[in-house]
């Protein structure tokens, strides 16, 4: 048994090259092999957001707290709230983060396949954001 607590990893920032916007990234948590999960509890600023990507394995979002907004490629921008779930198939291009006006935040889970759990892509445009609202 493992036990991590809680403030004794420091908060980061998301990286600009990942993120739109102020995006705090918390706990995050992997496990040794042979498993191959690991995840964050993520905390997006109102306005902020993900890059496009995709994950080899899928991934899991647990919403926590807030309003936020999650998009499939070609398919429309979904609200998200506090106690949904959302599931991106493996190799689903989306993305996600808070509202416009009301931070988000979520637990997200991927398993890493040959060792890297998240390809990373191009930016959700601010020109694009504010069109795609639900």
């Amino acid at each position: 048994m493992e036990i991590k607590r809680n403030g004794t990893t420091p908060s980061m920032r998301g990286p600009a090259d990942w993120f739109n916007g102020n995006v705090r990234i918390d706990a995050s948590f992997s496990a040794a092999a042979p498993a191959r999960a690991g995840g964050a509890i993520v905390t997006f600023e109102p306005g902020a957001r993900t890059a496009w990507h995709t994950h080899p394995l899928g991934q899991r979002l647990i919403v926590t707290a807030g309003l936020g907004l999650a998009q499939r490629e070609g398919g429309p921008v979904e609200e998200i709230r506090p106690g949904d779930t959302v599931w991106f198939a493996p190799g689903e291009k989306h993305w996600h983060g808070a509202s416009p006006t009301v931070a988000m935040t979520h637990i997200a889970i991927a398993e890493a396949l040959d060792g890297k759990a998240v390809d990373w892509l191009e930016h959700v445009s601010d020109a694009d954001y504010p069109a795609a609202q639900p």
